[in-house]
């Protein structure tokens, strides 16, 4: 089931990308949020998961995803889009957080992370306008995803850990080019690069379910 419905995730991805880049925003649009939707409907058919709680939180986060994603084809729903995505991010950070631990170890990794997140926003501040305190906690949530999936990846190595890691690193690469695209300068061919780090990312998320 898995093998079938992820390269049909990574067809419709595919299609997606293409049509924006040629331009046909009427099938993009249509197209965006159902790679993620199958996505959500793997995860929730896995018959042998992880973790049914680390399953369904994930699940959550696909699903939050998803309304984001419709979120932002709307003229005024960047906000909105940006709140469903933050708590996509903290149903990870919850779902990532229940098998790592708290230990000194794990707050050293945290160190690239904030230094990182401070960068960037150092970086989009000037840019940033009446959208400064959304997208400051924005990146300051999405960096906390990114730390607790490295100590999940390291304080126990799995295959699930390591997926998860390599989603979050991924999410995060996807958000910091979508905001330097939207708010500093535009970026060549960044409609293509966002969603195809994006799809990429969900997906090794998604992945990670699996036990």
């Amino acid at each position: 089931m898995w093998r079938g419905g992820i390269g049909l995730v990574l067809l419709l991805g595919t299609a997606h990308v293409m049509a924006r880049v040629a331009g046909a925003r009427a099938a993009a649009d249509l197209s965006k949020a159902v790679p993620i939707a199958l996505l959500a409907g793997l995860v929730a058919a896995e018959p042998a998961p992880v973790g049914h709680a680390y399953r369904w939180l994930v699940f959550a986060g696909l699903l939050c995803s998803l309304g984001g994603d419709v979120c932002l084809l709307l003229p005024r729903g960047f906000v909105a889009g940006l709140l469903h995505f933050l708590v996509a991010h903290l149903l990870y950070i919850a779902a990532f957080a229940r098998e790592a631990a708290w230990s000194a170890s794990a707050w050293a990794l945290l160190a690239p992370f904030a230094l990182g997140s401070l960068a960037m926003l150092r970086y989009l501040w000037p840019h940033l306008g009446r959208d400064r305190a959304p997208v400051g906690v924005y990146v300051s949530v999405i960096a906390v995803m990114g730390w607790r999936a490295a100590v999940r990846a390291t304080a126990a190595p799995s295959a699930s850990g390591e997926l998860a890691l390599a989603g979050a690193l991924l999410f995060m690469l996807s958000d910091g080019l979508l905001a330097t695209d939207r708010f500093a300068r535009r970026l060549r061919a960044a409609d293509a690069t966002v969603m195809t780090t994006y799809y990429a990312a969900q997906t090794l998320i998604a992945l990670s379910v699996r036990g």
